[in-house]
């Protein structure tokens, strides 16, 4: 009997092993690439401090929201802005988020969500801090952090809208 039962749990055992793993599916991925008109820029979200923002942001990128859309302002030492399908930073998707206010600090490659002077405004436009955003820790809610590509951001037409845009040409989730 003792024997059996070890047979058995030898059997379960293998059994399992040999179950194929589940890779991570590309929706799961916690980047977001953009492919602008300048090169890659990768973005790691930041689920943890904004969950329902990378939840609205990843079902924007998954429906192809973002794919050519312009950036709007580009303000030379603050900051880069896009996500207006108008392109003139008073449109969006439709759908506005609550705020999700962090103690994340505004940095280099922070990313955060554009809004109107009430806090839960945030929609689709977002952000890209160069530097001078401190003052924003708190203010307006964090989603991502760029990982590579800075060099992408800080080549961007400037502007407030620039005279010859650079655009969003595809955005993907995952790291392409």
């Amino acid at each position: 009997m003792f024997r059996n039962a070890v047979l058995l749990i030898i059997g379960i055992v293998c059994i399992t092993m040999a179950q194929p793993t589940k890779k991570a599916s590309a929706s799961s991925s916690k980047f977001i690439t953009i492919e602008t008109t300048k090169g890659k820029v990768v973005i790691e979200t930041l689920s943890k401090i904004a969950p329902n923002h990378v939840k609205r942001i990843k079902q924007l990128v998954k429906s192809g929201f973002y794919d050519g859309i312009i950036f709007h302002r580009v303000i030379e030492g603050f900051m880069a802005q896009t996500g207006d399908p108008d392109g003139n930073g008073t449109g969006g998707s439709g759908k506005n988020l609550k705020a999700e206010f962090s103690d994340y600090e505004y940095k280099l490659g922070t990313v955060g969500m554009a809004r109107s002077s009430s806090p839960d405004s945030g929609d689709s436009q977002f952000f890209i801090c160069f530097d001078g955003c401190g003052h924003l820790t708190g203010q307006y809610t964090v989603w991502g952090q760029v990982v590579s590509g800075m060099e992408v951001v800080d080549s961007l037409e400037i502007g407030e809208p620039p005279s010859s845009p650079d655009k969003m040409i595809s955005v993907k989730i995952g790291k392409k």
